[in-house]
């Protein structure tokens, strides 16, 4: 009985000192940024479309869905989460498709993530419609910058979403 406590002592040990969030890494300061956006938020588009999203923490901290939702308009989900030194994101876009991006985590105080396209499912080529690029600029605790871009046939679409946090 000693025997099976202690192991599962030293098992509990690794795996505290393995998990995600001990982790250290250039990804680290990315991510704790992203953290800031937990709760709700709401804005207007670039074209004037009103929004809300959310933003909770999942998977033990070591993941942020993102939900945006817009009247009329189906829900889409993103979840961003730690990958070495970058920070990745899978969006579950309403055309379909999931594309997945990175973005490389600038040194210093974060004052702006870019996420750049990798690869998507879903996506029989390249020329078809897919969210290629979002730019995230935060402006202060409470203001936010969202430029998703959508690609198709060559051509880019760029989509601003002002975000204000709902108090």
């Amino acid at each position: 009985m000693k025997r099976s406590v202690a192991l599962l002592s030293t098992l509990l040990g690794i795996i505290w000192y393995a998990s995600p969030a001990q982790a250290q890494s250039k990804s680290t300061a990315g991510f704790d940024k992203l953290r800031t956006l937990a709760g709700e938020w709401q804005g207007k588009t670039s074209d004037g479309k009103s929004f809300e999203v959310s933003y909770q923490l999942i998977s033990n901290s070591s993941a942020l869905m993102e939900t945006l939702a817009s009247a009329n308009e189906p829900s889409m989900v993103t979840v961003y989460h730690a990958d070495g030194d970058n920070l990745m994101m899978t969006h579950y876009c309403s055309i379909a498709n999931q594309p997945r991006m990175r973005a490389k985590v600038p040194a210093g105080d974060i004052k702006k993530l870019e996420f750049s396209f990798v690869d998507a499912t879903n996506l029989a080529n390249s020329n078809d419609a897919h969210m290629s690029s979002l730019v995230y600029t935060f402006q202060d605790k409470d203001h936010v910058m969202a430029e998703w871009t959508l690609s198709k046939d060559g051509q880019k679409m760029p989509m601003m979403f002002n975000l204000e946090r709902k108090k």
